[in-house]
């Protein structure tokens, strides 16, 4: 009896946290107003080192090069831009999953001297190399 009442208790708690998660999901990735100056979303990061560089890859699905702007601030790099709807004005949006409107992204970089070096979109994703300096 007890491990039924387990179960069940390990069972609501799952979907809970199913619940909670699908929550931040809508939170974080709703449809932003166009014209809105704040940033609305940030995209993902990863980031990588190797002797010379850092690579990161930002993954921007749908976002045009001249939408972009790479910044190196003190010791953080920013990376900011917009992704536009490309929805028909006739068309009936079923689903929004991906995020759209401003998005701004700040990369905390580690102490010392860096000069942007490549920047490119491939596969929907922008890398840019940081050289070490």
């Amino acid at each position: 009896m007890a491990i039924r009442n387990l179960e069940s208790w390990m069972w609501a708690e799952a979907c809970d946290l199913l619940d909670q998660a699908d929550r931040l999901h809508r939170q974080f990735f709703r449809p932003a107003v166009m014209n809105a100056k704040r940033c609305t979303w940030e995209p993902p990061v990863d980031v990588y080192e190797t002797c010379d560089e850092f690579i990161i890859m930002i993954a921007l699905p749908g976002v045009t090069q001249e939408h972009v702007r790479i910044m190196l601030e003190d010791d953080h790099l920013i990376i900011e831009g917009e992704r536009n709807l490309p929805a028909k004005a006739e068309s009936h949006i079923r689903r929004l999953e991906i995020p759209y409107g401003r998005f701004e992204r700040h990369i905390a970089m580690p102490a010392g001297r860096f000069e942007i070096g490549t920047r490119e979109l491939v596969n929907g994703c922008l890398l840019i190399s940081l050289r070490k300096i």
